[in-house]
């Protein structure tokens, strides 16, 4: 059992009122975590935290901030197995998938590290004569980042890993549904030199999630606030920091499209889909939701994915014999039985795979889904993917863009000109050609368009989002003044 505090101002804390919530694993449901419940003056007093230390961490040399973050990543490393044994209690997840985790969160904190000497700023002429102008680059103040569980060391580490970069300090509103995955997080940057503030964590009971983080958006030191999670969740969070006026990025949810046209490389494009569909029970924001398949190879591409679909069991993540773990929570299983008993019924067909069983759910791929069904259109986040059988190129964009969504999309086509000119014409923020719609790397500009969001994670992209850009002169000369 996992025994956490809140971690405030580099020290730790238990709950104002003493409260606890408990986090059981998806599969035994036994307890794994204890975790303090936060309530709203234990929120503000983190932001209060966060706002003292940015006075001296917004003050901070680039060689400072990098070398903190690099040992952060050694140290992230060097507790791997820990991170492991955390998410995969907590999120049903495979080892694998945690440690890769891991692998990808350290190469986000020394990506972070490369950008500390980055920010910088731009020299703009001036009509004054003597006047030298800058529109500089400066950290924009507490950030607060809101990160999911599905791949929560990635994603709670991309949450903070650049705004502290950038100067700022940082409240990580932890997941209530892997807490002490994402309190290790913390753990590691206070360790590592992040504390007095700089970092901290702030853990809550799920029923009193909307509370605390309308409590931190609202604390006047909160100037940025990032958010990956679902687009109904994006919504309510936009809302609130509008009313605010706080620059948000918001990273929402996917139905992403694998589109394989006539000519496509038939066994390429089933390892790409298998993977993009199933990895993580499909649990990610890019998986393949929807197969927009050429009719004139339809019959052959789904006979060689339901083969390789059968071989991939889900169980136990800890059985090495299963290349597929658990759902993370029963209520995920019956939503996806849903979807798949809705198009049974209206005439789609069961190619491979099946319902879930509590939290174990086979790879399932549903033939013959059209628009009238809910799998269509309705984010599965599950190892369930929809087969879409199109007449020709022109059909398979417009079914591609024919959702609400717009993270992530894949092409299949030999002819790269051809596969381009699609890829060009679908509405996502991300689109791979020959390649799974999974994929991700800590430099790339990663987010969304329409419903999955607005906003660019990544590299130089990060900056850009968790910086003010300020308008400085220096008047080298006399001024002349009409008055």
């Amino acid at each position: 059992m996992n025994t956490l505090d809140l971690l405030i101002a580099g020290q730790r804390f238990a709950a104002q009122d003493k409260t606890t919530f408990t986090r059981h694993n998806p599969l035994s449901g036994n307890a794994v975590t204890e975790a303090a419940g936060a309530s709203c003056s234990d929120a503000t007093r983190a932001a209060d935290a966060a706002a003292q230390a940015f006075v001296r961490w917004s003050r901070s040399g680039p060689g400072e901030r990098r070398t903190k973050l690099l040992k952060a990543a050694d140290l992230m490393e060097a507790r791997q197995q820990d991170f492991i044994e955390r998410m995969v209690d907590e999120t049903g997840a495979t080892p694998g998938w945690a440690g890769f985790n891991v692998r990808v969160a350290a190469g986000m904190l020394r990506e972070a590290a490369g950008l500390t000497s980055q920010v910088g700023g731009d020299v703009i002429p001036s009509n004054v004569p003597d006047n030298l102008a800058m529109g500089v680059r400066v950290p924009c103040g507490v950030v607060l980042g809101i990160a999911p569980w599905n791949a929560p060391v990635i994603l709670a580490t991309r949450a903070i890993a650049t705004p502290l970069a950038c100067g700022n300090t940082v409240i990580l509103k932890a997941s209530e549904q892997c807490p002490a995955t994402h309190h290790l997080i913390g753990e590691v940057l206070i360790e590592a030199g992040f504390g007095d503030g700089v970092v901290n964590v702030v853990t809550n009971s799920p029923d009193r999630a909307a509370e605390i983080v309308g409590t931190l958006i609202d604390h006047a030191a909160v100037r940025r606030i990032n958010f990956t999670g679902s687009t109904p969740v994006g919504r309510i969070i936009a809302e609130r920091a509008a009313r605010n006026l706080k620059p948000l990025l918001l990273e929402l949810g996917g139905k992403a499209p694998l589109v394989v046209l006539d000519d496509a490389d038939l066994d390429a494009a089933v390892e790409a889909a298998a993977f993009g569909a199933f990895f993580n029970q499909g649990q990610i924001c890019m998986s393949t939701e929807r197969l927009v398949v050429a009719a004139s190879v339809a019959d052959d591409f789904i006979e060689r994915l339901a083969r390789k679909a059968a071989t991939l069991h889900a169980g136990d993540p800890r059985d090495d014999a299963n290349a597929l773990g658990t759902l993370v929570s029963r209520e995920a299983g019956d939503k996806l039985n849903g979807l798949i008993d809705d198009a049974l019924t209206k005439g789609a067909r069961l190619a491979v795979g099946g319902r879930a069983e509590g939290v174990v759910m086979p790879a399932t791929v549903i033939d013959g889904v059209t628009s009238e069904m809910r799998l269509y259109g309705e984010e599965s986040f599950g190892p369930l993917v929809a087969m879409i059988r199109v007449a020709d190129e022109e059909a398979a964009i417009e079914v591609a863009n024919d959702t609400e969504y717009g993270l992530s999309a894949a092409v299949f086509s030999r002819d790269m000109a051809r596969a381009m000119r699609v890829a060009g014409r679908i509405a996502s923020g991300i689109c791979h050609i020959n390649s799974a719609t999974v994929h991700d790397e800590p430099q790339m500009p990663f987010g969304g368009v329409k419903s999955s969001g607005y906003g660019r994670f990544g590299g130089k992209a990060g900056i850009e989002e968790f910086t003010d850009t300020r308008w400085m002169t220096l008047q080298l000369g006399p001024r002349h003044y009409p008055l």
